[in-house]
């Protein structure tokens, strides 16, 4: 399944980052985290978990936005798209929120220079 390999990746990642003491960090790598999760449900049409997952991440993305001065575009482009994602996840739209989910994930990295 999808979901047991990103958890592990991200798992690490979130360990990674976790490590760091900066609560910054700490938000974005909770962030990431819970939009892998998001990404994997969506990938297996469970559009109910990327719901639950992207509404966490978000809330860990919002936190970092406002402690991540330096990087504030790009976390604000992933708050940005994980509000798309729980919008299309509350259609049933499991593949568009899926988009959006990657595409913040990706915004959220380059806010960390991954």
């Amino acid at each position: 399944m999808k979901l047991k390999s990103i958890a592990v990746l991200m798992g690490a990642v979130v360990l990674g980052l976790s490590s760091q003491a900066n609560a910054t960090e700490h938000h974005t790598a909770q962030a990431l985290e819970h939009s892998a999760m998001a990404t994997a449900h969506g990938q297996d049409g469970h559009a109910d978990q990327l719901l639950k997952h992207a509404e966490e991440g978000l809330k860990h993305a919002e936190a970092a936005e406002k402690e991540h001065a330096e990087a504030h575009v790009h976390m604000t482009e992933a708050v940005k798209h994980l509000k798309e994602a729980i919008e299309h996840a509350k259609k049933g739209h499991a593949d568009v929120g899926t988009q959006h989910t990657e595409e913040a994930m990706t915004h959220m990295r380059q806010s960390i220079g991954q």
